[in-house]
């Protein structure tokens, strides 16, 4: 509503006005020149790890400045945009893998996205139907040992979850609490693939009657129990990562020209993760969410993934370091169970395991 008053300002003082509002203007114009790049908050798990030039170079070719914000392991990460989906805190999620991509997508976080480098994906990686989410990289959880031990024990290598039975590898393996390790939960996982909902639980009971270590995470597995790495703990068998014998290698404190660890990678003895990254609903930003999703999928990115987090990029042509080729296992028959499974009964195969191993 406008004031009666303003019919009897004088012509100078109406000029008056108008040059203070040009003025405002101009100002503000000035003050949003000065402002400096955007922001994207990118939401992590803990493990995310990227070369600074590659982050460097969205930035200055987007005028942003990409905010990283880590929300723990890959549960924990999902559980936060869970909560805060109404108000999301981040533009981008990386991190939620194939264990709980169905929760992600049920919760319906995400927006649709295909971006043009889909068609580059390689083939044993699966594309999220709906284009919710986008894969960016994948590895194997495997079960790892101490060469050392197994040459100097003249002790034959299991080559099958059942030789892990046997008395001859009594107590030689930790594994992780599947309830709150990812790795942990990626080895229930491949049990359920190889021996059903039905009879996982049975080897799960021979296992613990095997002298089987269970911890509660990585870290404790592989640097406290583990005899093959700086730890030299008591178990030579740990459930870790196909590419840990590389990351041994590159690590070593002396130049070593093989790994002092291995992979065990028979058939379902291993289980394939994949990540993915999707952008929130909420977003402000969603062509520069795009615009990163894109930077993700690039030959940069993508080639830029192993040495840093460990695990394969996705797209074909993406750089392989010679250190991966050369100390790192790929498994040709990994145990692969549906997502939609998974979401399905997770929480159940969980609860199950957990009352074995709590009696």
């Amino acid at each position: 509503m406008h004031s009666p008053q303003n019919r009897y300002l004088s012509k100078g003082e109406k000029m008056k006005i108008k040059n203070y509002l040009i003025l405002l203007g101009c100002t503000a114009l000035l003050l949003s020149c000065a402002a400096g790049p955007d922001t994207l908050v990118v939401m992590t798990h803990d493990s995310f790890a990227i070369s600074e030039p590659v982050i460097a170079a969205f930035e200055e070719a987007h005028n942003v400045q990409v905010t990283f914000l880590p929300s723990g392991d890959a549960g924990s990460t999902l559980n936060r945009a869970i909560l805060s989906k109404d108000a999301p805190v981040a533009d981008v999620l990386f991190g939620v893998d194939n264990t709980f991509l169905s929760r992600a997508l049920e919760e319906k976080l995400f927006l649709p996205y295909a971006p043009a480098a889909l068609a580059q994906i390689i083939a044993e990686i699966p594309l999220v139907p709906g284009k919710q989410m986008v894969p960016v990289d994948y590895g194997d959880v495997c079960i790892n040992y101490d060469k050392s031990y197994f040459a100097e024990q003249d002790l034959a290598l299991p080559q099958t979850l059942d030789d892990l039975l046997d008395p001859s590898y009594k107590g030689l393996l930790v594994v992780e609490n599947p309830a709150t390790s990812s790795p942990g939960l990626a080895f229930l996982l491949a049990t359920i693939a190889e021996y059903g909902p039905e009879g996982f639980l049975n080897f799960w009971k021979a296992l613990k009657e095997n002298g089987l270590v269970v911890v509660n995470d990585w870290e404790t597995a592989y640097y406290t129990n583990f005899s093959g790495s700086a730890g030299q703990g008591p178990q030579p068998m740990v459930v870790s990562y196909a590419t840990s014998p590389t990351a041994e290698v590159i690590f070593a404190e002396e130049e070593l020209d093989a790994s002092p660890t291995a992979s065990l990678v028979g058939q379902n003895m291993c289980f394939r993760q994949i990540e993915y990254a999707g952008i929130l609903k909420g977003t402000q930003k969603l062509e520069l969410a795009q615009a990163f999703i894109d930077h993700m999928l690039s030959p940069v990115f993508q080639s830029d993934i192993p040495l840093n987090m460990f695990v394969y990029p996705v797209i074909q042509g993406a750089e392989i370091p010679q250190e991966f080729i050369d100390h790192a296992q790929i498994p040709q028959k990994p145990a692969v169970l549906e997502a939609e499974l998974i979401a399905q009964y997770r929480e159940s195969w969980i609860a199950a395991w957990r009352e074995l191993f709590t009696n």
